[in-house]
């Protein structure tokens, strides 16, 4: 089980540690809120596996494009997600809108702070983490954020 503590921004996964950043708005479940949902939850869907370190994914798919300081310039008001995507269900009666409000745990560029809260609901992670954790768990994987 993958366990996000929001206080501590902290997520667990068998006894590892990672640092990570939840909403900037808080805890919900109310769509267009931008917060991040509490309670239990499944792994839908792992996308992104073999893409390279920082690929750039915008719907899901990636746009074959690599994270670099350029690339943020010309998009500097775009939340980036990149190198692999874990898209969470909600599976409790109050967040079973999760997969629907798209909200993943992700990659984010090096330069984002982790251990704050600055999501725009998903839970972002170092892209490293990432990858680590996307090679260790598998689709239907049980997920607790509390």
């Amino acid at each position: 089980m993958i366990t996000i503590n929001i206080s501590k921004q902290t997520l667990e996964y068998k006894g590892i540690y990672y640092s990570i950043s939840t909403a900037k708005n808080g805890l919900g479940e109310v769509d267009n809120s931008y917060c991040t949902p509490t309670g239990k939850f499944k792994i839908a869907e792992k996308i992104g596996a073999n893409l390279e370190l920082g690929s750039v994914l915008i719907h899901r798919e990636s746009t074959g494009e690599i994270y670099n300081t350029d690339l943020a310039k010309k998009y500097p008001d775009r939340d980036w997600i990149l190198t692999r995507i874990l898209w969470l269900e909600g599976v409790d009666i109050h967040n079973q809108n999760t997969k629907i409000r798209y909200i993943y745990i992700h990659g984010s560029p090096d330069e984002t702070p982790m251990g704050i809260p600055g999501s725009k609901g998903c839970v972002r992670m170092h892209n490293y983490d990432v990858i680590e954790l996307f090679e260790s768990i598998h689709t239907g994987e049980d997920v607790v954020i509390i």
